[in-house]
């Protein structure tokens, strides 16, 4: 088998570094700079010929430098002969943009798979895909892990009265999300119907399910502006549930989102470290972060060893 060779991207050093711990490894050397005309450079420092790579970048923080320079690492080992390439992102960038959901829309989430082919990934390992259809966009493997086995796992051990709980989804496009955790957890699900009239704003919502005297756990794949999450808060209280939970793998917290947090009656808002949270829980205590990177360290020593990546789609790794 070639060498392993870990590099981070700097979008989540943090979340990089506690892989490559798992894996007990040592990050590989590369330094990414930019010129100051905003171009990004990057050096890769020790020799990649014949290994077999992976890349962690995570769609976050400044997304379109942060794809840039995925791209261009991508291509830096690949044109420096490694055998292999894997884009390790967490939290894959553009995914919301999957359809044309009106005339003349792009569908930039296909653009990017493109992007990420034509710099030279083998492969992509990504995290609760916004659509697991975006695995289609690709003609390389994708491997989509959920964050679901930690989910349930942070449910049983934090919520002392989960068993009179029941799952929530915020919008529809969740069901099925939901429907996976209240079956493994034994509870019942609910689902909020919303209808939006612009992006990131949310026109009026209609509750489908019983949450009276319930402990409420809203489950989605993403939180940005917030305006979903904290909108349902309010309906499943107004309709009778005694507390709300909100677990969420990818926090991106943009805009209004912690102010809307704070000001909201969530007992708890969990989300995952796909994307560095360190920052906004200064300013949010309600925020609690599960760690998924045993999760992410474990595909790729399975990838890397020719092993099957589906154990962890039901378990957790210890």
């Amino acid at each position: 088998m070639p060498n392993i060779v870990i590099f981070s991207g700097s979008s989540h050093h943090d979340l990089s570094q506690k892989v490559a711990d798992r894996l007990g490894l040592e990050l590989g050397k590369v330094v990414t700079k930019k010129f100051s005309n905003q171009e990004t450079c990057v050096e890769i420092g020790e020799s990649v010929r014949g290994e077999d790579v992976y890349i962690v970048q995570s769609g976050c923080g400044e997304i379109n430098d942060n794809l840039m320079e995925l791209l261009i690492m991508i291509n830096a080992c690949k044109i420096a002969s490694s055998y292999r390439v894997t884009a390790v992102i967490p939290c894959f960038p553009y995914a919301r943009q999957d359809k044309k959901d009106k005339g003349r829309a792009p569908i930039s989430a296909k653009l990017v798979a493109n992007m990420l082919s034509v710099a030279g990934a083998d492969h992509i390992i990504t995290m609760d895909l916004h659509a697991s259809q975006i695995q289609g966009f690709f003609d390389i493997a994708v491997d989509n892990l959920y964050a679901e086995p930690a989910v349930i796992q942070w449910i049983k051990e934090n919520i002392p009265e989960w068993k009179n709980g029941i799952i929530v989804s915020p919008d529809a496009g969740g069901a099925k999300r939901v429907t996976s955790i209240a079956d493994r957890l034994n509870v019942e699900f609910a689902l909020i119907h919303k209808e939006r009239k612009k992006a990131n704003e949310v026109d009026r919502m209609v509750l489908v399910g019983d949450v009276k005297d319930r402990v409420a756990i809203l489950v989605d794949d993403m939180a940005d502006t917030c305006g979903t999450v904290c909108h349902a808060a309010e309906k499943l209280l107004s309709a009778g549930a005694t507390k709300v939970y909100a677990i969420l793998t990818h926090g991106i917290f943009s805009g209004p989102a912690i102010s809307r947090i704070n000001n909201a009656a969530f007992e708890a808002v969990v989300v995952t470290n796909t994307i560095p949270q360190e920052e906004k829980m200064k300013h949010c205590p309600k925020i609690q972060v599960i760690d998924i990177s045993m999760i992410l360290a474990e595909a790729i020593r399975r990838t890397h060893n020719g092993e099957s990546v589906s154990y962890l789609f039901s378990h957790v790794p210890l």
